[in-house]
């Protein structure tokens, strides 16, 4: 069975404290692992979490403050080290690629694995040859140029055990009707179609420092599970809005208004040692599933619709 789970690396915010690594956010899909923005010690983190080197396949990077790209550096001379045998894409804003130049080559290494750089100039879909899904960015609302990220997985079809029963279909002739579209049965063509019915893909969204803006809402609408940034409470929503940032009301009203199934908190600021009152404030808005992100977490994208 395939694994579908976000593994948590680190949830702090500007500064890490004692419960609270800098970010670091690794979604399992399958046969790929896509880390989303390395902050400082991400490597360690990754050991804590049973993460290696070897199964990531991509790094998408939303903006280039250290909280959410210091640790690119370690994450690649591990790659490196690590001899990581397929090419490791690497997503970013466009107008940063000095930044990632100088993280990449941050110091002296062995260049032994194939970095590819995807910088982002703009909205639309990422460029990932090979991918089984679709990444799309849209501009955030920060400080510094920022994008968030949906990953989508194309639409495929679900097959119905009552239909092969009914039809007398078993064994092998069931993956060739699945791979031919059609097969021919004492006479009779049957289709995929008359054993199957639609399958909508899964999705995902990664939402990081942002205000209130128009792209959070194109990013996760119906999302299978949203991971959105909750600095602030409510009652600091001034703070939000001068440095670039929501609160875990705004976070959860968002997802509520978009139609999110599963809601991730995190990036969380370092005057709350305790995060009840987020949990609290969250589920004013938002009655579904909602997650208050800890260091280390491990959490499964809901069942398929």
């Amino acid at each position: 069975m395939s694994q579908r789970e976000l593994v948590v690396l680190g949830t702090a915010s500007q500064v890490p404290t004692k419960q609270r690594n800098h970010n670091g956010y690794l979604l399992r899909w399958d046969d790929e692992e896509v880390l989303f923005d390395p902050g400082e010690g991400t490597q360690r983190q990754m050991t804590y979490a049973g993460v290696t080197a070897t199964g990531l396949t991509r790094i998408g990077i939303t903006h280039f403050h250290g909280d959410h790209s210091l640790g690119l550096a370690g994450v690649v001379q591990r790659i490196n080290l690590d001899r990581v045998p397929h090419p490791v894409d690497v997503w970013f804003p466009a107008s940063g690629a000095a930044y990632y130049d100088r993280l990449v080559n941050a110091t002296s290494y062995y260049h032994r694995a194939e970095l590819r750089p995807r910088p982002i100039a703009g909205p639309g879909e990422v460029d990932l040859p090979g991918a089984p899904f679709t990444i799309t960015a849209a501009r955030l609302s920060h400080p510094v140029d920022t994008f968030g990220y949906r990953l989508s997985e194309p639409p495929g079809r679900r097959i119905l055990p009552d239909r092969l029963d009914a039809l007398g279909l078993h064994g092998p002739i069931i993956s060739e009707l699945q791979t031919r579209g059609s097969v021919e049965l004492e006479g009779r063509t049957i289709t995929l179609d008359e054993i199957s019915e639609p399958r909508p893909g899964q999705n995902f969204a990664f939402v990081m420092d942002t205000r209130l803006c128009p792209g959070i809402q194109e990013l996760a609408a119906d999302v299978d599970m949203l991971v959105i940034e909750a600095t602030f409470l409510d009652v600091d929503a001034h703070l939000a809005t001068e440095y670039g940032h929501l609160t875990a009301g705004q976070a959860a009203k968002a997802a509520a208004d978009a139609g999110v199934r599963t809601l991730v908190l995190a990036h969380f600021s370092q005057r709350y040692r305790d995060l009840d009152e987020h949990l609290a404030e969250a589920a004013k808005y938002f009655d579904g599933e909602i997650h208050i992100a800890t260091d280390l977490d491990r959490i499964a994208l809901p069942p398929r619709r």
